[in-house]
C-alpha cells in the first residue's frame, strides 16, 4: 500500500483516537489526477449527512489531459463505509472538540482508499508539550550517538 498523499496537519492538530479505512467514489479524471500524485488534504474533513459520509474540502486538481468533462477540484466526494460504521462515527464526531479527518489517500488492490480518523483537537498547550518532548528525545538521541561514536568519551 503506497500513500498517494497524506495530511500533514492531522497528527499535529489532533489526537487521533480511532482510524478506519473507507472507499471513495471518484470520477475517471480524479483517479488519473491521483495516479499523477496530485492531491491535497490539508483542509479536508468528513461529515455525516442523511446517513451518508462525505469528504469535503479535499483538493484533487483537474487532470492535465482532461477535456470539458473534467471534475470540480473541490467537489464533495462520497465515502463508502458500512451504515453501522457511519452511525458510530457520527456519534463520536458529535462530541465537543471531535472531528472526522482524512489522514491519507492510498492504493489498495487497484482502488483508492481513504484512511479516516476520529480526532480530538489539540490545544496550544498540548502542541507545545509535544514539541518539547520531541526536542528532548532528539537531544537524547544525539547525545547517545556522540557517546557511541567516540568510545573514549571525548
Amino acid at each position: 500500500m503506497a500513500d498517494i498523499v497524506t495530511n500533514p496537519k492531522a497528527h499535529r492538530d489532533y489526537h487521533i483516537l480511532e482510524t478506519i479505512e473507507a472507499g471513495i467514489a471518484l470520477k475517471g479524471t480524479e483517479v488519473k489526477a491521483l495516479r499523477a500524485g496530485q492531491a491535497q488534504l490539508t483542509e479536508a474533513y468528513a461529515t455525516v449527512e442523511n446517513d451518508e459520509l462525505w469528504l469535503c474540502n479535499a483538493h484533487i486538481p483537474e487532470y492535465s489531459h482532461g477535456n470539458v468533462h473534467n471534475h470540480d477540484p473541490r467537489a464533495r466526494r462520497k465515502l463508502l463505509v458500512h451504515k453501522a460504521q457511519i452511525r458510530k462515527l457520527a456519534e463520536q464526531a458529535r462530541l465537543k472538540g471531535h472531528a472526522l479527518i482524512p489522514l491519507s489517500f492510498y492504493w489498495k488492490n487497484g482502488k483508492v482508499k481513504v484512511a479516516l480518523a476520529v480526532g480530538k483537537g489539540k490545544t496550544q498547550i498540548d502542541k507545545r508539550e509535544e514539541l518539547k518532548r520531541r526536542q528532548i528525545e532528539r537531544e537524547m538521541q544525539q547525545a547517545t550517538r556522540r557517546r557511541f561514536a567516540d568510545p573514549q568519551g571525548r
